[in-house]
């Protein structure tokens, strides 16, 4: 895209669609950094991405950004990957598969990390399936990051707070705004701590922590890390 052509677009983003995205960015960057200070990795450790998008715009994948030199490393989408095979050519393996039934074997990853995908797995049942997939292929740790509910902004649609109302008034609002894919459990299903808790107690996952990542003095995501 050439210079003029940029500033033409540029001006078609409102400025807080541009200022959420740079923010939004540094906030994944910091969750990142999070996983690497929390988790016991090294390039030698086998991981499983499950939710890996297809786009090679830098604001994604930023777990296989900073994963380069391991060769051990597993991507599972519900999408084609093949796009990214030239991007990220140590990536052992490339999936299309359903997170909620991955067709795995137990304990084939040392570490299992998923980031923002749960919410978009559909029904209540389908994040508790989701969650028990991630626990059973992995050998230590699993790291799941989903944005909260309760978190005064909706980052997906960038509307405030309606979010919090119950879920079919929310969704009802949606469509009103034109916003049907959200609209819909099985595009969008946020979650909040006590979700996540229930979704723990239920598996009988013992060894977990929910740890609240905060963006301006609100939890702005919830971060599950369970080991084995």
């Amino acid at each position: 895209m050439d210079t003029e052509s940029k500033k033409i677009y540029l001006k078609k983003i409102p400025i807080i669609d541009i200022y959420l995205n740079k923010k939004l960015l540094e906030h994944r960057k910091n969750i990142l950094n999070f996983f690497f200070n929390k988790i016991d990795y090294d390039d030698e450790k086998t991981l499983l991405d499950v939710g890996t998008t297809v786009n090679i715009d830098k604001n994604h994948n930023l777990i296989l950004q900073k994963t380069l030199n391991n060769k051990n490393i597993t991507c599972l989408s519900n999408q084609n990957c093949s796009l990214l095979k030239n991007e990220y050519p140590n990536v052992k393996n490339f999936i299309t598969g359903d997170g909620c039934d991955n067709q795995l074997d137990d304990s084939t990853y040392d570490i299992v990390y998923s980031n923002a995908t749960i919410e978009h797995v559909g029904s209540y049942n389908n994040q508790k399936l989701f969650i028990s997939e991630c626990v059973r292929v992995a050998k230590k740790n699993i790291f799941i990051t989903t944005p909260n509910r309760y978190f005064p902004l909706d980052f997906h649609t960038k509307i405030p707070f309606i979010h919090m109302l119950p879920k079919l008034i929310h969704r009802k609002i949606l469509n009103l705004f034109g916003y049907s894919f959200f609209a819909k459990e099985k595009n969008l299903n946020l979650l909040s701590k006590k979700d996540l808790i229930d979704h723990c107690e239920k598996l009988k996952i013992k060894n977990y922590k929910i740890i609240p990542y905060k963006l301006y003095f609100f939890t702005s995501n919830l971060i599950l890390v369970i080991q084995k």
